[in-house]
């Protein structure tokens, strides 16, 4: 749900700050004063594509930000976030986009930045909106199947049809790998064989490339690394002017002094360390200078070494970047391999085994797709005619409204093939996809004599929105969108074309969904704002010689003064007694709800 929206330098708002109820919020005002840019500010938090031309004139930048709160049985929003280690604090989340002048943006979930095609994901299972043609879920056929199998209360067992068509589809991969040609079999067991072989007889051991690069640098640079030896070893115990024997000297001084005045105990105390701390370097010194030795036959072992390993690493290190060492991914690659070795090893017992669990898929495949068809058949007849008698009574009397069930042997006839088929190698098998044996299209025919045709096609946006209220409206009353479905709804140009007992229709169905829904609507028409639970009025003002657009949550007395003026235009007495009888036969108190 939208709990707060703050836009700043967007088209002609300067700086808006509103906060929303749930149930249903009317957006009101005159035209031309800025509601479609209100949507057009949500349209931006959602994910729409925008350019620098809608910064407001003399601004260098537009911000539109949002609190959400999702509700817990919003899985897919919270699962989305999840899945990208984003926290929805007491299930609210942040969100920030803006765009500058130079046409660069931002975009934050959470103070976490994310794409514009990740925006519009995640605001998708959180939004809707009807009547621009954008964002529109009603509109991809793809959705059908979702919106209709909720209808029905098939999602479960849809998911259940999925589940077992991917196990199959994995099952038929590995039986056709697993059928490739026994010469390629044969190769391919003795590549790997001869990989993990010479894996074995170089033994590598993880950081081992590390340890011979550092011990060939020291045995390359051995004069050098003996003459400074030598160097700080002359000073620091073989001169007669070396720290060692300066030290001593001035311990034995201070231990004569401190004797004499106890104030000197404590530096007395720092040279005797110092004095002792030099002795024990010169000790390790001389051990590790004593210990020099050049030998030639070990570098050009270690430089052996490290070639062996370096080849080893091109061959079998590649493509696993995230191994700790160069030598980590070689023998990870040999765990791979001796894997694949026992899995072509075993290929005839695998295969057989494999034929066994495909037929027994096959069988569950048939099975639940014929249920689900069967269910879907008779949830489709039933949704069309639902959503038919409301279009009827939302200004749509001879629209015909119909939940098509295409069969995909249909399809695959059209398309000449069944590339996603259940059973391709058995003539006349079941056709079918990821989800069933049919595709689910939402179609329409708005006037008496016109053939049913793609939603999509439909010219009108205000049609189109009444469709989607239809449509949430059966959803709403059947219980079955649950939190599945956006909790947000945005209608815009709804009232388009309508009037008198249509309009209060339209107005008492967005009502009804607003019961469960959050609803925005941007309407000319009092009789759908006067069933509001919140009423936002917009409007344009002139201030310092520029425009801008004001954005007000009304009380109500501003209500009954805006449905008088949506009524006849002005808010004088007359008007206002009309708004009253509206108001009082009509409009609700903030707390109640249908």
């Amino acid at each position: 749900m939208l709990e707060e929206l703050n836009i700043r330098n967007y088209a002609l708002v300067e700086n808006v700050s509103l906060s929303f109820g749930g149930g249903f919020n009317v957006l009101s005002g005159e035209t031309g004063a800025g509601k479609s840019i209100i949507v057009g500010s949500l349209s931006f938090l959602l994910g729409a594509k925008a350019d620098a031309d809608v910064i407001r004139t003399g601004a260098d930048e537009a911000n539109v930000s949002a609190v959400i709160s999702i509700q817990k049985n919003s899985s897919d929003a919270l699962a989305w976030l999840a899945a990208r280690e984003i926290e929805a604090g007491d299930e609210t989340v942040v969100i920030r986009r803006s765009i500058k002048s130079s046409g660069r943006g931002s975009i934050y979930i959470q103070n976490i930045p994310v794409t514009r095609s990740d925006l519009e994901e995640f605001m998708g299972f959180l939004f809707d909106i009807h009547g621009q043609h954008n964002h529109e879920s009603l509109l991809r056929r793809e959705s059908h199947r979702r919106y209709l199998d909720r209808f029905a209360g098939l999602d479960e067992e849809a998911s259940e049809f999925n589940r077992v068509f991917l196990e199959l589809a994995d099952k038929r991969k590995a039986l056709e790998f697993s059928l490739s040609s026994e010469r390629d079999r044969e190769n391919r067991l003795e590549i790997l064989t001869y990989a993990v072989d010479e894996i074995n007889g170089a033994s590598p051991r993880a950081g081992e490339s590390r340890e011979l690069e550092a011990e060939s640098g020291r045995l390359a640079d051995f004069e050098k690394l003996a003459s400074q030896a030598q160097y700080a070893a002359a000073s620091l115990f073989d001169e007669e002017t070396s720290v060692l024997n300066l030290a001593r000297k001035a311990k034995t001084g201070l231990d004569n002094a401190a004797a004499i005045d106890g104030n000197l105990a404590a530096l007395q105390k720092r040279v005797e360390d110092l004095y002792y701390e030099a002795e024990d370097i010169s000790a390790e010194l001389r051990s590790y200078r004593n210990s020099l030795r050049f030998d030639p036959n070990r570098l050009e072992e270690v430089e052996g070494r490290l070639a062996l390993l370096f080849r080893l690493k091109k061959k079998y290190g590649t493509g696993n970047e995230n191994a700790g060492s160069p030598e980590e991914a070689i023998l990870a690659y040999k765990v791979r391999a001796e894997a694949e070795i026992e899995a072509l090893s075993g290929a005839g017992e695998n295969r057989n085994k494999l034929k066994v669990e495909i037929a027994a898929l096959e069988k569950e495949l048939v099975r639940r797709s014929s249920a689900l068809t069967s269910k879907r058949k008779a949830a489709s007849g039933n949704l069309g005619k639902r959503i038919t008698e409301i279009l009827s009574r939302l200004g749509m009397p001879r629209a015909r409204f119909e939940a098509a069930v295409v069969s995909k042997i249909r399809d695959a006839a059209k398309t000449g093939g069944a590339a996603d088929a259940a059973s391709p190698e058995k003539p006349g098998g079941l056709v079918c996809g990821p989800w069933g044996a049919e595709d689910i299209e939402f179609l329409i025919s708005a006037n008496t004599g016109e053939p049913l045709k793609d939603l999509a096609r439909i010219a009108s946006g205000g049609e189109l929105s009444r469709v989607m209220l239809a449509i949430k409206t059966v959803f709403t009353e059947a219980d079955s969108a649950g939190g599945a479905s956006a909790e947000t709804l945005v209608f815009d140009e709804i009232d388009t074309g309508i009037g008198g007992e249509v309009a209060l229709e339209v107005g008492e169905y967005l009502a009804r969904i607003g019961a469960s829904r959050q609803i925005f609507c941007v309407t000319h028409l009092a009789s759908i704002a006067v069933r509001a639970d919140n009423h936002i009025r917009v409007e344009k003002k002139t201030e310092g010689g520029r425009t801008y657009t004001g954005v007000s949550i009304l009380d109500a007395g501003e209500r009954r003064r805006e449905i008088a003026r949506m009524l006849a235009g002005d808010s004088g007495r007359a008007a206002l007694a009309h708004a009253d009888d509206l108001i009082l036969r009509y409009g609700r108190k903030p707390q109640e709800r249908l």
